[in-house]
């Protein structure tokens, strides 16, 4: 009887400012207090330009053989990575190996290109003929739908607000990565404030001064367990908006105090930029607003971002071997790995410590790193090196693991498009075929999910 006092006093909360933000929170908790609700499953993108070197992928003591880019691999291993240490440029991620899984020898040589696989990384499908169907990002929100369906933010290196070169809703269906941290913030709550509170917000006050009513009347209706579940999703708010505020204030400074800095001052900040941006995702996974978000560091043909801050002022430099500083090329890019890998695991940290049910959000999401431009900065596409962090709920099999696939043209070889099909039979909505079938593939069986990654 009280929780269904509880739920009705919920349901019948009459919101204001916070109703855009607050309403998805209420709504799962009240579904939780009325025992009707259900966890929801996240999936997390993760796609990094320029390549993505099989050998990073490696764990020491494990024997990997190729040649000629072009693995020699003929059965499937799958290797323990419990007592094996990651490669250094995966290092970050230590604190989650056994929740990894890392998948090498997968191909997409239908996407081949030259500098970035574009829409073919997500879509499975030529590179070079647009958006020719729907990407596996779109795929997904389809099948764990929220309040926004899909969220996409990244970074650009040419400092575009907007990049239409890697996501797609559908044929001739481009859709943007948002790619500044201001209209990534303003897209997703900026519906909490009227005009003269926006001002008021862009002037550095709390987000939560606008919801101040909202959630004294919603506190007030909640028992002690979901109030702390508010209070989860109130704190996510305020660090995004501590994020927003640094980051604005660092590029003031940066302004002022090194006016000749030219390109390099807008570089610095791009690294900057991709934090906020992976802040912001977290943010909106936390607070309930997407079950789905792509998160892109560069993307598309020559859109790689410059990195002077890590003494790498040329990312299509390293990737036709120059190297910089005493560093070479090989170097750079491991350096370049790793920072992406501590964006990752901070964010895989933010799910972690959020409860939801008997675990934490971790425990029901799944995050995919990969790059558009496969395995390399210019791609032969024969490799496709992906990390999985998470199981989606139980319902993949990582746990730790490396699985070398067999090669190219061998029985067993499996492609990126075999584990899209994985991801949505995972997320129940299955499906045997995605994308393209690759032609040089004729004479294996193509269609379905990786069995070995179902649980």
């Amino acid at each position: 009887m009280i929780q269904h006092t509880r739920r009705d006093v919920l349901k019948g909360l009459a919101l204001g400012a916070g109703a855009t933000v607050l309403a998805p929170i209420l709504s799962q908790i009240t579904a939780r207090a009325s025992g009707e609700a259900r966890t929801p499953r996240r999936l997390v993108i993760v796609t990094q330009t320029n390549g993505f070197n099989p050998r990073h992928l490696v764990p020491e003591g494990v024997e990997w053989r190729f040649s000629n880019r072009r693995s020699e691999t003929t059965r499937l291993t799958d290797v323990a990575l419990a007592d094996k240490q990651l490669h250094a440029a995966l290092q970050p991620l230590t604190p989650f190996k056994n929740r990894l899984a890392l998948l090498q020898d997968l191909s997409s040589r239908i996407a081949l290109a030259g500098h970035s696989t574009n829409h073919g990384c997500l879509g499975a499908y030529p590179s070079n003929r647009g958006a020719m169907g729907q990407t596996i990002d779109h795929a997904l929100a389809q099948a764990l739908p929220s309040v926004f369906n899909h969220v996409a933010l990244g970074m650009t290196g040419g400092g575009s607000s907007l990049n239409y070169a890697l996501s797609a809703s559908g044929r001739g269906q481009a859709t943007p990565i948002i790619c500044t941290p201001e209209l990534a913030f303003r897209s997703l709550f900026g519906s909490v404030a009227d005009e003269q509170a926006q001002r008021q917000f862009d002037h550095r006050s709390n987000l939560l001064d606008f919801m101040a009513d909202d959630v004294r009347r919603s506190r007030s209706a909640l028992a002690g367990e979901e109030r702390q579940h508010l209070d989860n999703y109130l704190t996510a708010f305020e660090s995004l908006h501590r994020r927003q505020n640094e980051i604005a204030g660092m590029r003031e400074r940066l302004r002022q105090h090194a006016p000749n800095l030219g390109n390099r001052l807008t570089t610095d900040v791009t690294s900057l930029i991709l934090e906020a941006q992976f802040e912001t995702g977290a943010a909106a996974l936390i607070a309930g607003l997407t079950n789905v978000l792509l998160l892109s560091s560069g993307g598309g043909e020559q859109n790689f971002g410059r990195f002077p801050e890590f003494g790498i002022n040329d990312l299509h430099a390293i990737g036709h071997g120059q190297g910089f500083g005493n560093r070479t090329y090989e170097d750079c890019f491991a350096e370049l790995r790793q920072f992406h890998c501590r964006l990752i695991a901070g964010l895989a940290t933010r799910l972690q410590n959020m409860r939801e049910g008997n675990g934490t959000m971790l425990d029901n999401t799944v995050i995919v790193y990969l790059s558009d431009s496969a395995d390399a900065h210019h791609p032969q596409c024969y490799q496709w090196p992906v990390v999985l962090l998470g199981n989606l709920g139980g319902r993949l099999r990582t746990g730790g693991r490396y699985i070398d696939f067999p090669a190219y043209g061998q029985q067993g070889h499996r492609t990126l498009a075999n584990l899209y099909c994985t991801l949505l039979h995972a997320a129940g909505r299955p499906r045997d075929r995605f994308g393209i079938a690759d032609p040089g593939l004729r004479d294996l069986d193509q269609p379905g999910p990786i069995q070995e990654l179902l649980a």
